[in-house]
Protein backbone atom coordinates (compact mmCIF):
# COMPACT_ATOMS: atom_id res chain seq x y z
CA UNK A 1 0.00 0.00 0.00
CA UNK A 2 1.00 3.46 -0.61
CA UNK A 3 1.52 5.91 2.13
CA UNK A 4 3.76 8.83 0.89
CA UNK A 5 6.09 10.44 3.48
CA UNK A 6 6.27 13.75 2.32
CA UNK A 7 2.06 13.96 3.40
CA UNK A 8 0.42 13.98 6.37
CA UNK A 9 -3.03 12.04 7.41
CA UNK A 10 -5.80 12.34 9.51
CA UNK A 11 -7.71 9.01 11.83
CA UNK A 12 -10.63 9.82 9.25
CA UNK A 13 -8.17 8.58 5.97
CA UNK A 14 -7.68 12.06 4.94
CA UNK A 15 -3.81 12.85 3.29
CA UNK A 16 -2.88 16.20 3.56
CA UNK A 17 0.01 17.88 1.15
CA UNK A 18 1.28 21.70 2.88
CA UNK A 19 2.51 24.37 0.59
CA UNK A 20 2.68 27.56 2.53
CA UNK A 21 -0.75 27.82 4.03
CA UNK A 22 -2.28 26.17 1.21
CA UNK A 23 -3.38 22.75 2.21
CA UNK A 24 -4.11 20.20 -0.85
CA UNK A 25 -6.66 17.32 0.37
CA UNK A 26 -7.76 14.11 -0.67
CA UNK A 27 -8.52 10.43 1.00
CA UNK A 28 -5.78 7.66 1.51
CA UNK A 29 -5.49 5.05 -0.95
CA UNK A 30 -6.68 2.83 1.85
CA UNK A 31 -9.47 4.32 2.10
CA UNK A 32 -10.40 4.16 -1.58
CA UNK A 33 -9.60 0.64 -1.74
CA UNK A 34 -11.87 0.48 1.35
CA UNK A 35 -14.70 2.10 -0.18
CA UNK A 36 -14.47 0.48 -3.63
CA UNK A 37 -15.46 2.31 -6.95
CA UNK A 38 -16.22 5.81 -6.43
CA UNK A 39 -18.82 7.10 -8.75
CA UNK A 40 -19.66 10.30 -7.41
CA UNK A 41 -17.64 13.21 -5.15
CA UNK A 42 -19.58 16.56 -3.50
CA UNK A 43 -18.34 19.05 -2.60
CA UNK A 44 -20.72 21.92 -2.16
CA UNK A 45 -18.14 24.25 0.46
CA UNK A 46 -16.11 25.85 -1.72
CA UNK A 47 -15.39 29.65 -0.62
CA UNK A 48 -17.11 28.78 3.14
CA UNK A 49 -14.89 28.84 5.91
CA UNK A 50 -15.04 25.28 8.25
CA UNK A 51 -13.30 24.51 11.13
CA UNK A 52 -11.27 21.47 11.59
CA UNK A 53 -13.59 18.69 11.86
CA UNK A 54 -16.44 19.81 9.97
CA UNK A 55 -17.82 17.72 6.97
CA UNK A 56 -16.59 19.61 3.63
CA UNK A 57 -18.25 17.56 1.19
CA UNK A 58 -19.44 13.37 0.97
CA UNK A 59 -18.02 10.70 -1.82
CA UNK A 60 -20.55 8.20 -2.84
CA UNK A 61 -18.54 4.60 -3.96
CA UNK A 62 -21.37 1.64 -5.73
CA UNK A 63 -22.01 0.42 -2.22
CA UNK A 64 -22.00 3.40 0.46
CA UNK A 65 -21.83 7.39 1.26
CA UNK A 66 -18.84 9.22 3.21
CA UNK A 67 -18.46 12.03 4.77
CA UNK A 68 -15.26 14.13 4.28
CA UNK A 69 -14.08 15.65 7.22
CA UNK A 70 -11.92 18.99 7.60
CA UNK A 71 -8.30 17.78 8.52
CA UNK A 72 -7.24 21.90 9.21
CA UNK A 73 -9.46 24.74 10.03
CA UNK A 74 -9.79 27.26 6.56
CA UNK A 75 -11.06 28.44 3.58
CA UNK A 76 -12.14 25.71 0.89
CA UNK A 77 -10.67 27.77 -1.93
CA UNK A 78 -10.67 25.15 -4.80
CA UNK A 79 -12.57 22.11 -5.42
CA UNK A 80 -10.93 19.25 -7.83
CA UNK A 81 -14.19 20.02 -10.27
CA UNK A 82 -12.25 17.03 -13.03
CA UNK A 83 -13.91 14.99 -10.13
CA UNK A 84 -17.38 16.18 -10.94
CA UNK A 85 -16.68 13.70 -14.51
CA UNK A 86 -13.94 11.58 -13.62
CA UNK A 87 -14.96 10.26 -9.57
CA UNK A 88 -13.18 7.16 -10.51
CA UNK A 89 -9.80 8.84 -10.40
CA UNK A 90 -9.94 8.58 -6.64
CA UNK A 91 -9.35 5.15 -7.12
CA UNK A 92 -6.59 5.45 -9.77
CA UNK A 93 -4.52 8.04 -8.47
CA UNK A 94 -5.67 8.74 -4.78
CA UNK A 95 -2.61 10.97 -4.21
CA UNK A 96 -2.54 12.87 -7.21
CA UNK A 97 -4.83 13.65 -9.90
CA UNK A 98 -7.53 12.55 -6.93
CA UNK A 99 -7.18 15.30 -4.64
CA UNK A 100 -10.49 16.81 -3.46
CA UNK A 101 -9.72 20.19 -2.63
CA UNK A 102 -7.29 23.17 -1.28
CA UNK A 103 -7.50 24.82 1.98
CA UNK A 104 -6.52 28.14 2.67
CA UNK A 105 -5.55 26.91 6.44
CA UNK A 106 -6.22 29.76 9.35
CA UNK A 107 -4.62 28.02 12.00
CA UNK A 108 -0.98 26.54 11.02
CA UNK A 109 0.15 25.20 14.07
CA UNK A 110 -3.53 22.38 13.64
CA UNK A 111 -0.79 20.86 11.19
CA UNK A 112 1.29 19.85 14.57
CA UNK A 113 -1.37 17.08 15.19
CA UNK A 114 -2.07 15.98 11.81
CA UNK A 115 -0.19 12.15 11.54
CA UNK A 116 2.86 11.12 9.70
CA UNK A 117 3.28 8.51 7.41
CA UNK A 118 4.44 6.19 10.06
CA UNK A 119 1.52 6.91 12.70
CA UNK A 120 -1.04 6.42 9.91
CA UNK A 121 0.44 2.97 9.18
CA UNK A 122 0.30 1.89 12.42
CA UNK A 123 -3.03 3.07 12.36
CA UNK A 124 -4.28 1.12 9.51
CA UNK A 125 -2.50 -1.93 10.50
CA UNK A 126 -3.80 -1.66 13.97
Amino acid sequence: MNIPEELKYTKDHEWIKIDGDVATVGITEFAAGELGDIVYVEVETEGETLEKDEVFGSVEAVKTVSDLFMPLSGEVVEFNEELESAPETVNSDAYGEGWMIKIKMSNLSEVDALLDHVAYKAQIEA
